[in-house]
C-alpha cells in the first residue's frame, strides 16, 4: 500500500496555469516556462493592472550590442527570485497588483525606421486599457517611445533615470540612439527636466538639458536614503516615469552590458534608494541595457530581474 505524501503537489509552469494572476507561487527556478517573475503570459489585459512587456531592440547602440537578448535572460534570472515576496519589502506586490507577463513587442527588425513608432503603438495599446507597463529592453533608446507613450496618457512627466550617462547629447531630428534619446524627449516635451533627475551619472557631457544631477560621487559621499529624499523633493507629486539603464551599477556587479564605466553604484545602494523613494508617484518604469553575452553567472541579468521586482514594490506601494 502506497503511503499517503504530506507534499502539497506544486503546479509547473505558472506562466501558462496558473488561474490568478495575484499571488506568489513556488516552482523550481531551474524548470518551467520562464515568464517574468512566473507571472501568466496573456494579452488580455482586462482585470490587469501591471504588463510586463519585453523591448529585444538594439539597433541604437553606440558600443556593444546584445541587448535584444535582455528581456530573455531577465526573465530566466527571475525565476531564482520569483519563490517568495522580495525581502525586505514588508508587503510583496503581488498579493496587492495583478501582474501579467505581456510577452514581447513585436516589430520588424529590417525596418529601424518604423521600430520606434511599432514600440510606441503597443505600449499605447497598453495603456489604452488603464494598465500599468514595465518594460524589459533592449538598449536605452526604448524609452523614448516609451516615454511617448506615456506622455500622451499622462502629459509631460517627471523622470527618474538611474544610468552611467546622461543621454542627452545633441542630435539631429529621426535619429535613433541610445545616447540622445533625452535630448529627443526634452524637445518634444515629453518630460520637465526641472523636475526630472539623473542618478549615477559618471561621464562628461556639456549640456545637460536642465536636469538635476546626482553623480555617482555624490551617492557614494551621502548614502541611498539622502539621494531618495533629494529625489523626492525634485519630482514631488509629479508623474514620473522610472527608467533604470542597469550600467547605472559598477560593472563588478553588472558586466553584461553595452557601454560600462567603472566607480558605479552597488546593487544594495540602487535597491536602498527605490526602497526609500516610496511616495513618488509612478506611472511607468523600464529596466534595459541587459546584454547577457558580456554577462558572469548570469549576475546582471539577476540584477535587473530583481531590480525590476523592486519597482513593482514601489508601485504597489502607491497604487496598490
Amino acid at each position: 500500500m502506497a503511503k499517503e505524501s504530506n507534499v502539497t503537489p506544486r503546479t509547473g509552469d505558472q506562466a501558462f496555469t496558473r488561474t490568478s494572476d495575484f499571488g506568489t507561487v513556488a516552482e523550481a527556478s531551474y524548470a518551467g516556462a520562464l515568464s517574468f517573475m512566473r507571472r501568466r503570459y496573456t494579452r488580455d489585459l482586462s482585470g490587469a493592472d501591471v504588463a510586463i512587456m519585453g523591448v529585444p531592440f538594439d539597433l541604437a547602440v553606440s558600443s556593444r550590442s546584445g541587448a535584444r537578448l535582455g528581456p530573455r535572460a531577465v526573465r530566466a534570472a527571475s525565476s531564482h527570485i520569483a519563490w517568495s515576496a522580495p525581502w525586505p519589502w514588508e508587503k510583496d506586490p503581488f498579493e496587492q497588483l495583478a501582474v501579467v507577463d505581456y510577452g514581447d513587442c513585436q516589430f520588424d527588425y529590417g525596418n529601424p525606421a518604423n521600430i520606434p513608432n511599432e514600440i510606441a503603438d503597443q505600449a499605447r495599446a497598453v495603456l489604452a486599457t488603464d494598465t500599468a507597463l514595465l518594460s524589459i529592453g533592449g538598449d536605452h533608446f526604448v524609452t523614448y517611445p516609451l516615454l511617448k507613450a506615456h506622455a500622451e496618457k499622462h502629459g509631460p512627466l517627471s523622470l527618474v533615470q538611474f544610468d552611467a550617462h546622461t543621454d542627452t547629447w545633441a542630435d539631429e531630428a529621426g535619429r535613433i540612439d541610445h545616447g540622445t534619446m533625452l535630448w529627443h524627449a526634452v524637445r518634444d516635451g515629453l518630460v520637465d527636466p526641472s523636475r526630472s533627475v539623473q542618478v549615477g551619472i559618471r561621464t562628461h557631457n556639456p549640456e545637460p538639458l536642465g536636469f538635476n544631477i546626482i553623480d555617482a560621487i555624490e551617492m557614494h559621499r551621502t548614502g541611498p536614503q539622502a539621494v531618495a529624499e533629494k529625489i523626492k523633493r525634485i519630482v514631488g507629486d509629479q508623474k514620473t516615469y522610472l527608467t533604470f539603464d542597469i550600467d547605472a551599477l559598477e560593472p563588478a556587479s553588472a558586466p553584461g552590458t553595452g557601454t560600462p564605466v567603472i566607480g558605479g553604484l552597488s546593487p544594495y545602494q540602487a535597491q536602498e534608494t527605490l526602497r526609500n523613494m516610496v511616495g513618488v508617484n509612478l506611472v511607468g518604469m523600464d529596466v534595459v541595457e541587459v546584454a547577457p553575452a558580456y554577462d558572469v553567472a548570469d549576475i546582471t541579468a539577476l540584477a535587473a530581474a530583481t531590480i525590476a521586482n523592486d519597482m513593482l514594490c514601489l508601485y504597489a506601494a502607491a497604487h496598490g
